[in-house]
């Protein structure tokens, strides 16, 4: 009787390590690319045999001693619904599979993006009824060394119910295309908000650079586990120097009382997301407190509290009472404060915060913090008392190089793909000067690995946010940043969507991301899918110096330059050689643009919306595409010396 079990046992066991897997990008509702050699790869036992089925095909291939396996399917027209079939000694059927265009979707958070966070998002997801694009969501993850498959991921179907949840930019991207070539537009969305990009890049890559190699030399293949160990002690001694006592939950209910003694807190200003501040980038939750003073008719008049928005979750109190909650981090907070709460005198306002991931805190427009009485107000922006109480630790995706590129890259290697969409370097606006070389960097390093020749990589140019405050006289990261990206379109097939007129100067996540899906689709139609058009804003090519003007020629003019309703041109400056810019006149004539100022007589050089906040800029084509930032002169930057590096 043992012997029978023993034998059950082991043949359960080899059945269940002969099976045939795929990756979790093979599965049902996919999509593959037309037109080209369609890579399929999988895992068997090691030498089994393995047939693959689609459509009128069949190949065979043998898996490799480490059970391996991949064979290239010869390219296939645009069409579907297919089966795709894999047999080893088991079967696996992959239902509902299209062949189209197919695009990887990849950044920060304003690629992450959902869609019911975009404006008119209840129109958009209650008209989204489109079968044949289909979106792969790639589950968040990270590793020290290159793995072989997504912690999850699925495709699903672009309708009302999952719509909500998809990129927004590679949906407007994808519906764009679906409604210009009526064929079946797949995207893969992996993507990761905070991140910089020498977390998205491979370790070979940073080992061939010139640039990056002494730094990756100094980098151990990293051990997950144990960096963990590392970075929870790190962050809880660094918070301990910051407050002066241990990150604690004791006597957190007390915190909501305005009796309780918070003078030993620190302090921390409001409003701005903590990653901005000392208490660096951590996540858990951290309470707010606020003294104020009001009058006996202050205190008795009808009140609202302004809070501006809250990155994730709030529990708002007033003097002990809780005036309101919400869980929406991009949502401004407006909670009416009861009767007979405010009194004359001492009133405080307590802030239970809970980050759960990226920026944490209470941020915003500065207008919208305030106690509203009516007939007058009282600003609450400033300094306000802190106390973090409870840290989720989590080893950062940007800790060290690669973590994002070998979990949620090399495993979508070598899919078959017609380009990829790119949205990011708000991370890296710290060092925007090495951005000019680790941008193109990522870039060729994705190439190489999916050994698709230099397919079409198309990126989005930050829009404006008035982060630093920062400006021509003590120089901006945002601007800095965007010339970075601006110049790696030296790079063949690569293409960038400018965003100047739809930013928010006081929100890093602009809610227009129709705009964008149609500028990347623009590029693609153009350069791609044989639909000639114009796609880009007026570039800046020459200048020459007249007398006290200079001169300004462009490339992609289109029409012509023009402004919206022949409105003045606004966002020139004009420097002579003591590199002290001065707002400028300037005024377009046979499609160029002449710039002068009165209190530069000798100009040498010219910027145009060259600020983190670039907001007022008005300089267009006739067909409504922007102009992108510019300078004319090659003066060193605020960023020239800021190099990525590793604390270890």
């Amino acid at each position: 009787m043992k012997k029978s079990v023993i034998f059950i046992f082991l043949l359960i066991s080899v059945l269940a390590n002969a099976n045939v897997r795929m990756p979790l990008i093979f599965s049902d509702g996919m999509v593959l690319q037309r037109d080209k050699q369609i890579p399929i790869w999988g895992f068997a036992d090691a030498n089994e045999n393995v047939e693959i089925h689609f459509n009128k095909q069949i190949k065979k291939t043998t898996a490799d001693k480490n059970g391996k396996w991949t064979v290239n399917l010869n390219a296939e027209k645009a069409g579907g619904p297919f089966e795709l079939i894999v047999i080893g000694k088991n079967k696996i059927t992959i239902k509902n599979v299209l062949v189209g265009e197919v695009w990887i979707c990849s950044g920060q958070s304003n690629m992450e993006f959902q869609v019911f966070k975009t404006m008119n998002s209840e129109k958009e997801i209650n008209s989204a009824d489109f079968p044949m694009i289909r979106h792969f969501g790639v589950a968040q993850d990270l590793s020290g060394t290159p793995k072989e498959d997504l912690k999850q991921g699925k495709w699903e179907v672009a309708n009302k119910e999952n719509v909500g949840n998809f990129t927004a930019v590679g949906y407007y991207f994808a519906r764009k295309l679906y409604s210009e070539l009526k064929i079946p537009i797949g995207i893969i969305n992996t993507s990761w908000g905070g991140t910089n990009v020498e977390t998205w890049t491979s370790r070979e890559a940073f080992e061939k650079s010139d640039e990056f190699k002494s730094m990756i030399a100094n980098v151990p293949t990293v051990d997950i586990n144990a960096i963990f160990e590392t970075y929870k002690k790190s962050v809880l001694d660094n918070l301990k120097k910051v407050q002066g006592f241990d990150v604690s939950m004791e006597n957190e209910e007390q915190f909501k009382n305005a009796n309780f003694q918070d003078k030993n807190w620190p302090e921390i200003k409001i409003p701005s997301l903590w990653e901005n501040q000392q208490i660096g980038n951590i996540d858990g939750i951290v309470w707010m407190r606020k003294t104020i003073v009001l009058t006996a008719e202050q205190a008795k008049k009808e009140a609202v509290l302004h809070l501006a928005k809250v990155d994730d979750e709030d529990k708002t109190y007033v003097n002990g009472v809780e005036v309101g909650t919400n869980n929406l981090w991009d949502a401004k907070r407006v909670y009416k404060i009861p009767a007979n709460v405010l009194k004359e005198g001492i009133n405080v306002i307590a802030v239970r915060i809970t980050d759960y991931s990226g920026g944490g805190g209470i941020y915003g427009d500065p207008e919208d913090l305030k106690i509203d009485f009516k007939d007058s107000n009282l600003p609450l922006e400033g300094l306000w008392k802190f106390n973090v109480i409870k840290v989720r630790i989590e080893v950062s995706p940007n800790s060290y190089p690669s973590l994002l590129y070998n979990a949620m890259v090399n495993p979508l290697v070598p899919y078959a793909i017609q380009g990829a969409l790119w949205y990011q370097g708000e991370a890296n606006v710290w060092r925007a000067a090495e951005y000019k070389k680790s941008f193109p960097l990522m870039i060729n390093d994705w190439r190489t690995k999916f050994k698709q020749g230099n397919f079409p990589f198309y990126f989005v140019q930050l829009s404006t946010f008035d982060e630093f405050g920062g400006n021509s006289q003590k120089g901006s990261r945002w601007a800095e940043l965007r010339e970075a990206q601006s110049e790696t379109l030296k790079l063949p097939n690569t293409g960038m969507a400018v965003t100047t007129d739809i930013g928010n100067a006081k929100d890093i996540h602009p809610t227009n991301k129709q705009d964008i899906g149609l500028r990347l689709a623009a590029i693609a139609m153009n350069n791609i899918y044989g639909k000639k058009q114009v796609h880009s804003g007026p570039t800046y090519k020459s200048q020459e110096i007249k007398g006290n003007q200079i001169i300004l020629t462009f490339d992609n003019i289109g029409k012509g330059l023009s402004t919206p309703n022949n409105d003045e041109l606004k966002g020139f400056e004009i420097a002579g050689s003591d590199k002290v810019f001065h707002s400028a006149k300037a005024i377009i004539k046979d499609n160029k643009i002449i710039v002068s100022s009165d209190k530069v007589q000798n100009p040498v050089a010219v910027h145009y919306g060259w600020a983190d906040d670039d907001t007022a800029i008005n300089l267009f084509n006739k067909e409504k595409f922007p102009a992108s930032p510019f300078r004319t002169d090659n003066w060193e930057m605020i960023t020239a010396n800021e190099k990525y590096s590793v604390s270890k």
